[in-house]
């Protein structure tokens, strides 16, 4: 080889490289506004809550944070208050996750078998998901109030014409009306995914089966149901997911003099902790609690939703 050749080589590369290096300045620059959203707004709440959390730490007071080690987990471990939370949350998600996952795929299966109206179905029943939880939450405190429209209906069903049943006083009962407040709220939300799962199965299925013979029935119950469960998982998922994160409508039915025992979620009691009580370092500790366990929930979300893609 000629001396000439040799100097040629890495002449030739240096235009490549140079390109390779244009291109990931540019793709460090869009990068970096989301991580440093990221970074101010989750990564940076997040290790200042692991920071509190090992310190005595008033919200408006000026001493500085006293470090007290593991005291604050201890506190809340053996709170009764923590696990009342617990209990509450559990109960929650417990209580919502059968009747939304129940209705959501019900509505999903009639309106993907519609050729007509299947979007304005989809809109109707996603329009609740849109509204404000606040919002949300006030109308239906409005309509469980004594004289409100959910005593009526009630009372109508069973006969029992000016009976009290006590939406929003008895324990039992403020604990089924949240319940049914986010049922309404999110089962077109989840409706949605249903009907984007059936899509999503080949219809040369669907037509191999109806050429063989099966009805509508057996259609559902030995293709659709099979090859929606990757979507049942990730609905199972979402839907303990995010009935964990609730907060409005205990919130507001509280304030409306509702009883707060039963309705002291996890978030309610976090909320309580830190501004009412001021105490930052056990909210944080509760906070961090409830981190685990979404983020094992979010792993969960994520292997769910890699099945339904390997489909």
């Amino acid at each position: 080889m000629k001396p000439s050749e040799q100097s040629a080589g890495p002449r030739g590369l240096a235009p490549a490289r140079s390109l390779e290096t244009k291109r990931n300045s540019w793709g460090w620059a869009f990068v970096a506004p989301g991580v440093l959203f990221f970074s101010t707004f989750s990564l940076y709440p997040i290790l200042y809550a692991i920071w509190t959390s090992f310190h005595n730490k008033k919200l408006l007071s000026l001493k500085p944070p006293k470090f007290v080690g593991l005291q604050n987990y201890a506190r809340v471990l053996a709170s009764a208050d923590f696990w009342n939370s617990v209990r509450a949350s559990a109960t929650f998600c417990l209580g919502v996750f059968v009747p939304i996952f129940c209705l959501s795929l019900l509505f999903g299966v009639l309106i993907a078998s519609r050729t007509k109206g299947r979007r304005f179905y989809q809109m109707a029943l996603y329009s609740p998901a849109v509204l404000s939880s606040v919002v949300t939450a006030s109308v239906w405190a409005i309509m469980f109030d004594p004289r409100g429209l959910a005593n009526q209906f009630l009372n109508g069903i069973m006969g029992t014409p000016g009976i009290d049943h006590r939406w929003l006083a008895d324990a039992t009962m403020v604990q089924i009306s949240t319940m049914i407040v986010y049922v309404w709220k999110m089962v077109g939300y989840y409706c949605i995914l249903f009907v984007t799962g059936i899509g999503k199965i080949p219809s040369s299925v669907i037509e191999a089966s109806i050429i063989d013979g099966a009805n509508a029935w057996q259609r559902l119950t030995r293709i659709t149901m099979p090859l929606l469960r990757p979507t049942m998982a990730l609905v199972s998922v979402m839907i303990f997911t995010n009935s964990l994160k609730t907060f409005s409508t205990q919130y507001l039915f509280t304030q409306r003099g509702a009883p707060t025992r039963p309705l002291d979620v996890l978030t309610l009691n976090i909320y309580n902790t830190a501004i009412v009580e001021q105490n930052l370092g056990l909210a944080s500790v509760m906070s961090l609690l409830l981190f685990a366990v979404l983020l094992i929930f979010a792993w969960a979300q994520v292997k769910a939703g890699g099945s339904g893609e390997d489909m």
